[in-house]
């Protein structure tokens, strides 16, 4: 698929929380340097994973299910199978105030699901990662993808 710089650069300007399902505690995992990735961008990230229900990631509470989420989150960033889309998708539509974007990452896709939040007039960004599009969008990336300065001491 592809999507115009504008359209990620838009949907990364004004997205402020993030839930992020299938997140892990594990560093060496993608879900979760992308979540503390997007934590260092001062987004609000919404960490839910059943089996870490209750823990802290990221400065918040893992939530073990989408409907324990109070108050609205822009994005809803699926680190899950793609059979798996479906019931997130309609998950999130049925329990998520405010939610704007729905972001399957790389190897993440499901055709259906993308229409259903397309004709309720959300965003969806598909077999993407916030991450990467960030840091090529916003000038974070230099030969050999690495990040520059201060922001690769952190990592």
């Amino acid at each position: 698929m592809e999507y115009s710089d504008k359209f990620l650069k838009d949907i990364l300007t004004c997205t402020k929380r993030v839930a992020i399902v299938g997140v892990s505690d594990n560093p060496v995992r993608a879900s979760y340097f992308v979540a503390r990735y997007l934590s260092l961008r001062n987004f609000e990230i919404v960490p839910v994973n059943p089996k870490l229900a209750g823990q802290r990631l990221f400065g918040a509470t893992v939530v073990g299910e989408l409907s324990q989420i109070e108050g609205p989150v822009d994005m809803l960033d699926i680190f899950r199978r793609s059979e798996a889309v479906p019931q997130i998708v309609d998950d999130g539509l049925a329990h998520l105030e405010g939610l704007r974007t729905i972001w399957m990452q790389i190897g993440v896709q499901h055709a259906q699901a993308a229409q259903v939040a397309q004709e309720r007039g959300l965003d969806v960004v598909q077999n993407r990662c916030p991450k990467i599009e960030y840091q090529r969008l916003f000038g974070e990336l230099r030969m050999g993808g690495f990040a520059t300065g201060v922001i690769s001491s952190k990592l």
